[in-house]
């Protein structure tokens, strides 16, 4: 079982060549000084730690588990060297800010780290996965004495971070949660109730941990906008324990080496973050910065499947290969061989590993430009462009959360189909990855709630303005005299249109049900358009006329866009019956 290894030249050709970031991040007040050189050096670096460090771990990690005993989590073997390693050496800070102890880089570049990471070590990969956005939120909401106390710790990765909003009764709706904060007469509250799912509840990589907690005064309104946002550490700066319990972790699917954890809050002292009542909004900078993070697990996993299913099928031999007539039979000198060829000369098993390269370079465009949209968002000095920027960023992250996701387990599922019965053992790993990549389609808002956010808020709520504006922007570099581009023009059209149907679908009586049933396929409609589109920029850039590039090309014309006409008639049926 061979570890997951970083490709540099495959990032560098986005980065560089498609997506042009050196010139782009550049063009960005904070990010003046970092040009080609330093972004080539970071992901060198990166790679490295990731190869070395990180991937060995993650067959260890699959296997032993996180261990829960009386309250106490004891990670994997090996875990709690790689984390404190990747803490003090600054990955964990690539995008902090340098007056709070970080380096201050692009989020792109954090982009490509937790690509590698997931696809490396999902399991281990869970730990600091949350750690940006819980920075985040502290940055932006907290009290200035909390910041004082917690934001660098945080921000550095020196203490780790979660996100406690799941309870037993309440999953997605958390307007149920029932969570009970009690003011106190210092200021502080009282948080007790119980939370489930928590990713690293409880775990022995750092000294301390900070839990975000969504929670309800005693006389907040019902329903979300009840619910306020509270800060509970491990342990306080006096260096006591708060009242926060592991009362067990779950027995789960994938992602062994993460602890997922029951924590029960007994009256534990905590502070407010943000305003009362507003607890969501302050939270939502966490969980939309956790969803891009879950997108390229999805796009990591994917590539980690197909890194194993591509070396397997140069490896193995099987049959005889349906050839042209005038191909060799034989290969000389080793009757072996001669008797059966590798099975990457299978058209079946080519087909499978191009549609999945097609889908993981494709992807891989969109969620860079989605890093480099954040960056642009914050600084670009044409409020234009941060405008546009935004936009991009709002429409794109749940189709990203939820496409690449999808698609991150169902194409690891293919890549094990190479394996044959090989596949369905351990031995050769690639089982943890289809088991890894389940619980993407189904965390930080399942795909089904991606799906109806993007339709309902994002589409439909503005007569389909911002989504047509996106498509317009995208087209305005295409041109119709090129075939392929040609061709991605016509599916925006398609697009636009079916964007008219359902906003005209949502003025009827029975519109918002109609929506609802059809919601993921219009999603997926639009992940195959910007799949197209990304195509296009990777055929635009210089070095693309290779097979390593052509043959997934193809492979999307051929076995990925048929797709959208089965999709668009889908939503017509449904809209116009």
């Amino acid at each position: 079982m061979s570890h997951y290894q970083p490709k540099l030249d495959d990032i560098q050709f986005v980065l560089h060549h498609v997506l042009h970031a050196p010139e782009r991040i550049a063009a960005l007040a904070p990010y003046a000084e970092v040009d080609a050189d330093l972004i080539n050096q970071i992901l060198e670096e990166s790679g490295k730690f990731i190869a070395e460090q990180i991937a060995p771990l993650n067959a260890t990690g699959d296997h032993v588990g996180a261990q829960w005993k009386d309250g106490h989590v004891t990670m994997p073997p090996g875990f709690k060297d790689a984390y404190q390693a990747f803490w003090q050496s600054g990955w964990a800070s690539l995008c902090t800010a340098t007056e709070d102890g970080g380096q201050g880089l692009p989020a792109v570049l954090e982009s490509v780290l937790y690509e590698w990471l997931s696809a490396a070590n999902h399991g281990w990969t869970m730990a600091p996965g949350l750690l940006h956005g819980a920075y985040e939120c502290i940055k932006h909401h907290a009290s200035d004495e909390l910041k004082a106390q917690y934001l660098s710790k945080v921000g550095t990765g020196e203490w780790l971070a979660t996100m406690c909003l799941t309870e037993p009764h309440a999953g997605s709706d958390l307007g149920l949660a029932s969570t009970k904060a009690v003011p106190q007469a210092d200021g502080a509250y009282l948080i007790s109730g119980t939370k489930i799912f928590i990713s690293g509840g409880e775990h022995d990589l750092t000294d301390n941990i900070v839990h975000l907690v969504l929670a309800r005064l005693p006389d907040a309104p019902a329903g979300p906008k009840g619910l306020s946002l509270f800060l509970v550490p491990k342990f306080y700066p006096d260096g006591t324990r708060s009242a926060v319990h592991c009362e067990r972790i779950e027995e789960k699917m994938g992602i062994h080496g993460s602890p997922t954890c029951v924590m029960r809050f007994d009256e534990a002292r905590a502070w407010l973050v943000g305003e009362v009542g507003r607890g969501l909004n302050a939270m939502f900078v966490m969980m939309n910065a956790a969803r891009l993070h879950v997108a390229l697990q999805g796009v990591g996993l994917l590539d980690a499947a197909w890194q194993k299913a591509d070396a397997y099928a140069h490896e193995r031999r099987q049959m005889r290969a349906p050839r042209s007539k005038d191909a060799s039979q034989t290969v000389a000198g080793d009757k072996s061989k001669a008797s059966a060829d590798l099975i990457i000369e299978h058209p079946a098993v080519r087909r499978i590993l191009d549609t999945q390269r097609a889908w993981v370079d494709g992807a891989r465009v969109l969620a860079y430009e989605t890093g480099l949209a954040l960056d642009e968002a914050k600084h670009h000095p044409d409020p234009a462009q941060r405008e546009a920027a935004q936009r991009w960023c709002a429409l794109i992250t749940p189709i990203l959360k939820a496409s690449c996701t999808d698609q991150g387990f169902h194409g690891a599922s293919d890549c094990l189909q190479v394996f044959g019965g090989h596949g369905y053992v351990s031995e050769w790993g690639i089982e943890q990855n289809v088991r890894d990549a389940r619980i993407a389609m189904i965390y930080e808002g399942t795909n089904e709630i991606q799906a109806i956010d993007l339709l309902m808020r994002k589409v439909v709520s503005d007569g389909g303005a911002a989504m047509n504006a996106m498509l317009d922007a995208l087209g305005s570099s295409l041109s119709t005299s090129q075939a392929h581009e040609a061709q991605v023009l016509q599916l925006f059209d398609q697009l636009k249109a079916t964007t008219h149907t359902c906003v005209q679908a949502a003025q009827q009586s029975d519109g918002q049900v109609r929506l609802s049933w059809i919601a993921g396929d219009y999603l997926r409609l639009a992940t195959l358009a910007l799949l197209a589109w990304s195509w296009t920029r990777i055929e635009a850039a210089d070095g693309s006329h290779t097979p390593r590039w052509q043959a997934p090309a193809a492979a999307l014309r051929a076995w990925v866009l048929p797709e959208f006409g089965m999709r668009s008639g889908i939503i017509e049926a449904q809209l116009t019956a």
